[in-house]
């Protein structure tokens, strides 16, 4: 999982922004997937992990400003529509903002009626997130059983498949 983390934060920094968010909002599915019985998460499994593991890093006095089941609508919105609009969110629109060369950091504003976030820190976030989580679950049984699936580089192939070359598999 760690080379699926720092490709995301390698393209977050990079400019490949769009890489970075969508791979950034796979993650809560990959890890609530993980760690459940059967392999495979929900909406609600997502929405829970995301509040367990991200949202306590977006408070603005004392106010939570992106909750699970703001990161799942918006997940869903940029997933499949490809648009930080979704008609059920409480916010209109997300902002997100790359690093100016400037240096400015605009991040976890409310502005109005939408929401700004910074990529870099936003990426981070929710792999820090799941980096933590990873190290509560990575010694149980449920997790080494699904994690025994989870697509990975294997540098000589998959045999009997292809061999002597590299295969994300």
């Amino acid at each position: 999982m760690n080379e699926l983390f720092d490709q995301i934060l390698s393209a977050a920094t990079s400019g490949a922004y769009y890489l970075a968010l969508f791979g950034a909002l796979t993650v809560p599915d990959i890890c609530s997937g993980l760690e459940a019985e059967d392999g495979f998460t929900s909406g609600l499994q997502y929405q829970a992990w995301f509040s367990k593991w991200v949202t306590p890093r977006y408070l603005v006095g004392g106010r939570v400003t992106l909750t699970g089941q703001d990161a799942y609508q918006f997940r869903c919105s940029m997933l499949h529509q490809g648009t930080t609009q979704h008609p059920t969110s409480r916010y209109r629109r997300i902002l997100f903002v790359p690093r100016s060369n400037h240096g400015n950091v605009f991040h976890n504003n409310v502005l109005d009626d939408a929401l700004n976030l910074d990529i870099p820190i936003f990426c981070k976030d929710i792999v820090d997130g799941a980096r933590m989580w990873q190290q509560e679950v990575m010694d149980s049984e449920t997790y080494q059983r699904n994690f025994d699936r989870f697509v990975r580089i294997h540098p000589m192939g998959i045999g009997p498949y292809m061999v002597g070359t590299p295969v994300v598999s």
